[in-house]
């Protein structure tokens, strides 16, 4: 009988308490990552280790603690309860689920331990859009996780998903969903994780798949253009980012005086802090300090019914290539 086949399902990361000390553990081996700061050593690590590691950790970890749920952090418990929900998915086909992370724990090797013995492995960046910082960073920590291994898994590495009819599908439903049981906005806000302005002009193809993701879910949803928006959250440092910035847009619809906005994060397809606090927690604040109304959170996917059959479908789609 052929050796079963595995699928890990990878993503960002998460310190592992939210401390100062996890929290500065986390940051340094995440912003010391050339694929997520593009800064040569000599120049960057002094910076990381003078002044963003000695005043950083204590603020977020505050963060953390707002958001840290008593299973630990959102992040790593939204991806278990995907990688579960996925493995009941696809019970009684000889496939075995795991799950990773970039930075922190489960790292890759762990996860890659999981599914020792599987003859072929299907590796899922849950980055829905492709970048250099997050897909990139998945491949070269999967090239060093397996650096020691004698025998070799056959791969498939899973770019993105970004058009997917069913994760376009889940979003809508989401949407739909939450507009049933809160009722609906005036507008709706599409926010994506920003980028630096200079790896687009490099190349990266992460906005021009943000606009491809914001423009089906509209048109999943009959949007007018008028009613919807993308933005772009979490800027980083001094350098120009992907525009419209997030912030900036709620704070002037604020000023206009919308009397309700709902806001979904597309490019996220499990809570975190950048959804929880800095959206859901941040972005209200932002917007009614503007004079703005309601603000509403639209969840991510997490391990939603119509997303974990979504994430099925791609798996056995991907595993047939």
């Amino acid at each position: 009988m052929s050796p079963p086949s595995g699928v890990l399902l990878v993503n960002l990361g998460s310190p592992a308490a939210p401390t100062a000390a996890a929290v500065r553990r986390y940051l340094k081996q995440f912003l010391s990552d050339r694929r997520v700061v593009n800064l040569p050593p000599l120049l960057w690590q002094p910076i990381l280790r003078a002044v963003v590691l000695t005043t950083r950790p204590r603020r977020s970890a505050r963060l953390y603690r707002s958001v840290w749920t008593t299973e630990g952090a959102p992040l790593v418990v939204n991806t278990r309860r995907q990688a579960e929900g996925l493995a009941k998915r696809l019970a009684g086909q000889r496939v075995q689920v795991a799950f990773a992370m970039s930075y922190g724990a489960p790292s890759l090797a762990e996860g890659l331990a999981q599914l020792a013995g599987c003859g072929r492995v299907l590796v899922l960046p849950m980055f829905p859009q492709q970048s250099a910082s997050t897909q990139g960073a998945v491949f070269d920590a999967l090239a060093a996780a397996l650096r020691p291994a004698m025998r070799l898994p056959t791969l498939h590495f899973v770019a993105d998903f970004h058009d997917h009819p069913g994760y376009i599908d889940a979003l809508a439903a989401s949407v739909r969903a939450h507009w049933a049981a809160h009722g609906r906005g005036e507008r709706l806000l599409l926010s994506f994780h920003g980028l630096p302005q200079r790896n687009v002009d490099r190349g990266d193809p992460y906005a021009q798949q943000c606009t491809r993701t914001a423009r089906l879910l509209a048109d999943a949803l009959d949007l007018n253009d008028d009613h919807w928006q993308l933005a772009y959250q979490s800027r980083f440092g001094k350098a120009r980012w992907l525009e419209p910035a997030t912030d900036a847009t709620l704070r002037a619809w604020g000023r206009q005086g919308l009397a309700r906005v709902d806001v979904i994060c597309p490019g996220f397809v499990a809570d975190c802090l950048e959804t929880l606090e800095e959206i859901a927690i941040g972005g209200q604040r932002i917007f009614q300090a503007a004079g703005g109304g309601q603000f509403q959170y639209i969840a991510c996917l997490n391990d939603g019914p119509v997303w974990l059959d979504a994430l099925a479908d791609l798996v056995r789609a991907a595993d047939r290539e």
